[in-house]
């Protein structure tokens, strides 16, 4: 309890997430930001980030504040190899999430060399379910690839964040058996918020009895200890 209060009282700045791009390359039925392929609204600019990080460097240590960049797709973003090569420069290990489809080996090594430290793909089940939420027949494959390649990376930690929704809570185990062979040790999940195009699509939302099978599922998965859930 006295650590419990001790966090409270100092709240420390662990994670910093930028969501450095509405552009994006699927058209996922879940987005919270209704991001498209040519957003309304233009990137922000690399220098108006770092002088916001300049405004609160001093209540940060750079060495123990993870940066995440998000979207989007944020491997869009052109100067994205800039901006990591900066972001390791002053200190900030930093990491992406990215749906996988502008992934490529060579990529991730740019990224690596960069600074990379940690990646996050998108997997929302099998592939029909998968595909059905990500609005793209040829999603699925290309995360499995990228995932496969990633497990060949050294001094990268990445992992796999999962929807999970109505179409695909009842293959959640063989999800799960699936991420085991392929040696993933840490998978995050959760359920969407019904904000942008996720409010169009009531499937999206787990009813009760379900939301209650959901977190026996998350309580058997961490008492077996084969990967980390968050």
């Amino acid at each position: 309890n006295r650590y419990r209060a001790n966090e409270k009282s100092t709240h420390v700045l662990n994670y910093l997430f930028w969501e450095c791009t509405l552009r994006c390359n699927l058209n996922c039925l879940h987005c919270g930001s209704d991001c498209k392929k040519e957003a309304v609204v233009p990137d922000m600019p690399k220098a108006d980030f770092f002088k916001a990080l300049d405004d609160i460097t001093p209540i940060i240590t750079p060495n123990e504040t993870m940066i995440v960049l998000t979207g989007g797709e944020p491997v869009l973003r052109k100067d994205i190899l800039e901006i990591g090569h900066e972001l390791y420069r002053r200190g900030f290990p930093w990491g992406i999430v990215s749906n996988a489809m502008a992934l490529q080996p060579k990529i991730i090594d740019l990224l690596v060399d960069a600074g990379l430290r940690s990646i996050t793909i998108s997997l929302d089940g099998l592939e029909t379910s998968h595909n059905w939420l990500r609005n793209n027949k040829q999603s699925f494959k290309k995360a499995m690839k990228i995932i496969a390649y990633l497990n060949q990376v050294k001094d990268v930690r990445y992992d796999v964040v999962t929807c999970v929704n109505q179409k695909n809570l009842e293959e959640l185990d063989l999800l799960y058996d699936l991420l085991v062979s392929l040696g993933l040790k840490e998978w995050r999940i959760f359920t969407v918020f019904p904000v942008g195009r996720a409010q169009l699509h009531p499937e999206l939302q787990l009813p009760p009895k379900q939301f209650k099978d959901f977190f026996d599922f998350m309580a058997r998965i961490r008492k077996e200890g084969k990967i980390k859930l968050n």
